[in-house]
């Protein structure tokens, strides 16, 4: 199959995931804790894994996948799909209808398609490389505010609590002594990356990711005209990473601050 198929079916695995989501949403659901008492996987998190993993499997049994809740055997393929199956655990667990599903699929640990659905606005992202970034079929771009003062930020935090919480506090301190117009801390990376690919946000950092959590995001950002750095501007790795996002105007601002 070509990168037009791989886009069809990164859809059509988010919008399964995303009808998981929408099934437990506001119901009684089994919870767990993974790594600390707030590193929540519900069954929600489960059942939306094995249904993306099933439906793009169905397709493309020799690929690789990397997702956030179960391990999978590691194939020659070339290809590697990257799954987060419910990108903001803590708020879909709270009731709070702000979190997606993220399906990115790397040729050469490169993305070269993203899909990220957010079932509660039915907002679909989605690129493919070199063929720009869609909201629901039309098209976006990043905001073309230059100056800190007129930007508003988006920011997270990793389930650290420690010395990066601490670091975090800092930065975001010295953003807001700037003037900037504000601050968000929404708890869907997936979702930050697409708000800023849409311009809704001039920038987005967070100091710890995984590739599930930005995988898809990088792309539809730097397909919408974007920029995506580690903190010393350089390329992201698809291993857990700092990951600072923007419009590309505002950057180096950005990047002097979270330095």
């Amino acid at each position: 199959m070509n990168k037009v198929d791989f886009l069809k079916i990164a859809i059509l695995a988010a919008k399964e995931a995303g009808k998981i989501h929408k099934k437990y949403f506001n119901t009684k659901f089994k919870v767990k804790t993974k790594s600390s008492s707030f590193d929540l996987v519900t069954a929600a998190d489960i059942e939306a894994e094995k249904t993306a993993v099933s439906v793009i499997k169905k397709y493309f049994p020799d690929h690789n996948f990397l997702a956030e809740e179960n391990k999978y055997k590691k194939t020659a393929s070339e290809y590697m799909w990257v799954i987060d199956p419910l990108d903001g655990t803590n708020n879909f667990y709270s009731g709070l209808p702000i979190f997606c599903s993220s399906i990115a699929i790397l040729k050469n640990n490169e993305p070269i398609v993203g899909a990220i659905y957010d079932v509660t606005r039915d907002e679909l992202f989605y690129a493919e490389k070199g063929k720009g970034a869609y909201l629901n079929g039309k098209k976006i771009h990043v905001s073309r505010i230059s100056d800190l003062k007129q930007s508003l930020f988006i920011t997270g935090f990793y389930y650290d609590r420690g010395k990066e919480m601490d670091e975090n506090l800092k930065k975001i301190r010295q953003f807001l002594i700037r003037r900037i117009i504000g601050i968000r801390r929404l708890g869907s990376a997936a979702l930050d990356l697409c708000y800023v690919a849409a311009g809704r946000a001039c920038g987005f950092w967070e100091f710890k990711l995984s590739p599930w959590d930005f995988a898809a995001g990088i792309l539809i950002v730097n397909e919408a005209g974007g920029k995506v750095t580690d903190r010393y501007g350089k390329k992201v790795k698809m291993e857990k990473s700092f990951i600072a996002a923007s419009n590309g105007k505002i950057h180096n601002k950005m990047l002097k601050i979270l330095k």
